[in-house]
């Protein structure tokens, strides 16, 4: 698996003004910091060993490979997170201005994944506001292919919205997938479980789970 260790472009425009890739993975970053943070506190009690913070390049290339995607391509990775939080507490890397937005790294079967940190920060939006906002862009780029979704589908509306968002956009052309913590209502798009991805990045394996 990949590490975010070989940095390479530094992107300084707003996201709606950069290049868009045919791979988009849009993540609430605080929301997959908590799950990470449960999985490793329910984990190492069940499995009797500490567990690390998650590889945040391994997750990511879990999630695509989830969301469909399997050859070398280039995958645009929008992070969202609170304006009032600097860092990760169980990814690593974790820094969001200085250690993640604007890095990239490489992977050896699926290509480049190039991350940008984005808050609501000077945008008159809330935070699942700005989520939508940007899945909302995303399915209107033509050269958009695969959208991979993480939002915070426990609290408030937000997957809801989301889904009534997909249903309205016409993204036939498009494989959408939203990552959730168990099965909700579907809609136009696919389901996949985030806790695998995450449990992946965490170095969690089956057969700890089967002797645990």
């Amino acid at each position: 698996m990949a590490s975010l260790i070989c940095i390479s472009s530094q992107m300084e425009q707003p996201i709606e003004h950069s290049p868009w890739s045919e791979n988009i993975i849009i993540a609430d970053a605080d929301y997959a910091d908590r799950v990470a943070f449960n999985l490793i506190v329910n984990f190492e009690r069940m499995i009797g060993r500490r567990i690390p913070q998650a590889d945040m390049a391994q997750w990511l290339v879990c999630v695509a490979l989830d969301g469909g995607l399997r050859t070398a391509s280039d995958t645009h990775v929008v992070l969202l997170h609170n304006r009032d939080r600097s860092r990760l507490e169980n990814f690593t890397p974790s820094q969001f201005d200085t250690e993640l937005n604007g890095q990239a790294f490489r992977d050896d079967q699926l290509g480049e994944f190039t991350i940008s940190a984005v808050t609501a920060e000077d945008q008159l939006v809330c935070h699942d506001d700005l989520l939508l906002d940007i899945v909302g862009t995303a399915l209107q780029q033509p050269e958009v292919k695969r959208v991979m979704i993480v939002p915070n589908a426990e609290e408030g509306t937000l997957y809801d919205d989301l889904r009534e968002t997909l249903r309205r956009q016409d993204a036939d052309d498009k494989r959408v997938t939203v990552f959730t913590m168990e099965p909700l209502q579907g809609g136009n798009f696919r389901q996949e479980m985030l806790g695998y991805s995450l449990m992946a990045a965490l170095g969690i394996r089956s057969d700890e789970l089967a002797n645990g």
